[in-house]
């Protein structure tokens, strides 16, 4: 009778054992749909724009990583750098434009930096030479803004954020000709990409958090 008890025993735990390793095995095997192979997962975004603070103001600690990017100027930023660089930081173009956004260093010394080379070596200072440049092309459109943002101009409603991100693309001098002619003069840069390019794909951006500042320095 005890060896039968036994024998019980032993093929109860045997079936209970066999479960649960198949029951891990199917777990295991279940989370290969989550598998991120392939995908980029090189995020460089910060979390949240700190509106309280000017371009001149930013620091190490404003560039925290997240995910959270639709129309806030976190969307705005990267997605014109995607569409500059592919978010490339070490990215020169066959003109010579530098880094994530693609600066020319004419501009570059507008804003306070005059080593390009060390400028290509530094992620977080490309980030501010973006926020100072718009904030000093902010404070240069600063009345083509007011009269212009909510008027349609070849059938696209200006806003704010195109205008800033067609003047990163242009210069603000080409922002203020393709304007005031009512886009009859419409700027194109060396690849055929025009200021009209730049307003309709970078519209209805939330771009408040750039200050305007005639002065404003990356360093």
């Amino acid at each position: 009778m005890k060896r039968n008890i036994g024998r019980y025993v032993t093929i109860t735990l045997t079936i209970l054992v066999l479960l649960y390793v198949s029951l891990q095995s199917n777990e295991t095997a279940s989370l290969g749909r989550y598998s991120t192979e392939g995908l980029n997962l090189n995020y460089t975004v910060r979390n949240s724009a700190p509106v309280n603070k000017n371009a001149s103001e930013l620091n190490d600690s404003d560039l925290e990583f997240s995910l959270q990017l639709g129309k806030s100027f976190v969307g705005f930023k990267e997605a014109l750098a995607f569409k500059e660089s592919g978010g490339n930081y070490s990215s020169v173009n066959t003109y010579g434009y530098l880094g994530k956004y693609q600066f020319g260093s004419e501009t570059l010394k507008l804003i306070g930096i005059h080593n390009p080379t060390k400028f290509l070596k530094n992620p977080r200072l490309q980030e501010k030479a973006f926020i100072a440049n718009s904030a000093r092309n902010k404070w240069i459109l600063r009345r083509d803004i007011k009269n212009f943002v909510g008027k349609r101009i070849n059938g696209i409603i200006i806003t704010e954020s195109g205008i800033i991100a067609a003047a990163h693309l242009a210069g603000p001098g080409n922002v203020k000709k393709y304007l005031r002619s009512y886009g009859l003069d419409n700027f194109a840069d060396g690849y055929g990409t025009t200021v009209h390019n730049y307003m309709k794909r970078f519209s209805g951006y939330d771009t408040s958090f750039v200050k305007a500042n005639k002065k404003a320095k990356a360093i």
